[in-house]
């Protein structure tokens, strides 16, 4: 079974993923920070980080460049209300593979995850 950490300061946000994507057959794993995502990648095997970008302590694009350099095969995506405030350039930088808006749609949100975790 694939292991999914979805990384959002707000419990909202966590919860309406959760609910989502919980019959798509993924292990769904859950941080509120950076801090706690880290944690949980660092004790053992997470496939793909979907991760907020606007959060406090670090943004999602330094989380998601510490996570490559940590685990260089977990697939990294983005998901913002703040689109217009990354760079394609950066997202390329870090490996990002999709940059996913909020609110986002939740058929588009799962072909993109079954695409990068099959």
């Amino acid at each position: 079974m694939m292991n999914l950490l979805i990384v959002d300061d707000d419990a909202g946000i966590l919860s309406a993923l959760k609910r989502s994507l919980r019959r798509e057959g993924w292990n769904i794993l859950l941080a509120d920070s950076a801090r706690e995502a880290l944690r949980i990648v660092d004790k053992g095997a997470v496939d793909l980080v979907l991760s907020d970008h606007k959060m406090p302590g670090m943004t999602g694009t330094e989380l998601l460049a510490e996570v490559a350099r940590r685990r260089p095969e977990t697939v990294r995506l983005l998901i913002t209300g703040w689109a217009e405030a990354v760079s394609k350039q950066e997202l390329k930088e870090i490996g990002i593979e999709a940059l996913i808006p909020k609110p986002w749609d939740d058929a588009e949100l799962k072909a993109v995850l079954h695409q990068h975790l099959g």
